[in-house]
């Protein structure tokens, strides 16, 4: 059974090349099943809404002849892509809030994946203002697929992030979700599946303020539990020991370096969706991995997730 087979996809008008598109056409090839692709643009123009001198229907004349335009170019995007196997639909919008009207089309159009492709981020303009990326992994209820300029050959590997320490009871479930979906799309992409998991160094202010502390021993205690956790998730998976690797550091030290070292096409992480301070300030491990990543992301949220923009939340 294919998992995904409605897939919608952010169209970027400001670049010839589509990457995003281009994936999801690598998506419906492979499938067994048909795959509907729609192309998503928002367009929103704050000059529009600020000319005094127009009236409202001038302003919404003016929209809509935007709106026409971005359109049929879209038009022209699907005539060149269009083939009998694929079918290929268009939604475009005008919204001041990008991710909020995408969001907004996965419930309303029933989507199960978004395809978007990402850009290196300016590390401030990405703590202050977050990008339309950073929205999407947070509050998109369906797995977001992230698309660099990295190509998808046959025989390729897939890195999936777990998180084998974890005393937050999401995280189990979570590995179980991630390894599957690596699965599935490792049968997809012809692909080998690959973990990761990352454990922490000895913290140095506890050499300091406890002279009796002993880090070697510490530190083989905890990377004893960690190999020994992913060897019972590897054991659970049937993924052989060579295809495992539990490393010291940050996982957005750790991740990058496994991926880069396996030339990995694909690395898949979970996002628990944090939002508000904490996201703002601490942000998580996709968002601190992505930009350090030569390779697709692909976000998947835990089971029972809410997206704070599903319909109907915080209305009861």
């Amino acid at each position: 059974m294919n998992r995904y087979t409605n897939l919608l996809v952010a169209i970027d008008p400001d670049h010839e090349e589509q990457p995003a598109l281009s994936r999801a056409k690598d998506i419906a090839r492979k499938s067994c099943a048909p795959v509907t692709i729609t192309l998503f643009l928002a367009i929103y123009d704050f000059s529009y809404e600020m000319t005094s001198m127009l009236s409202a229907e001038e302003r919404q004349a003016m929209r809509a002849g935007v709106l026409k335009q971005r359109e049929e170019w879209i038009d022209s995007v699907i005539e060149k892509n269009a083939s009998e196997e694929l079918e290929i639909v268009k939604h475009v919008v005008w919204h001041n809030r990008p991710y909020e009207s995408m969001i907004a089309k996965v419930f309303d159009g029933e989507h199960d994946l978004v395809i978007k492709a990402t850009h290196q981020h300016d590390k401030l303009g990405s703590l202050i203002f977050t990008p339309t990326d950073w929205h999407l992994l947070r509050k998109c209820p369906c797995p977001v697929l992230l698309v660099k300029e990295h190509s998808w050959p046959e025989n390729g590997k897939i890195l999936t992030a777990v998180n084998v320490s974890s005393e937050n009871e999401t995280h189990e479930p979570l590995n179980d979700k991630l390894i599957d979906e690596a699965k599935a799309m490792s049968k997809l992409l012809t692909a080998e599946v690959n973990l990761v998991n990352a454990y922490p160094a000895t913290p140095v202010n506890v050499t300091i303020e406890l002279p009796e502390f002993d880090p070697a021993s510490y530190t083989d205690a905890v990377r004893g539990h960690h190999l020994l956790q992913m060897k019972a998730l590897r054991q659970k998976h049937s993924i052989d020991e060579d295809q495992t690797f539990c490393m010291e550091g940050l996982p957005e030290d750790v991740i990058p370096a496994v991926a880069k070292e396996l030339d990995a096409e694909l690395v898949i992480l979970g996002t628990t969706g944090r939002v508000g301070l904490s996201a703002i300030f601490i942000g998580n491990t996709a968002e601190h991995t992505i930009d350090q990543l030569n390779c697709d992301v692909l976000a998947i949220k835990p089971d029972g997730y809410i997206s704070p923009l599903a319909p109907n939340v915080g209305l009861g």
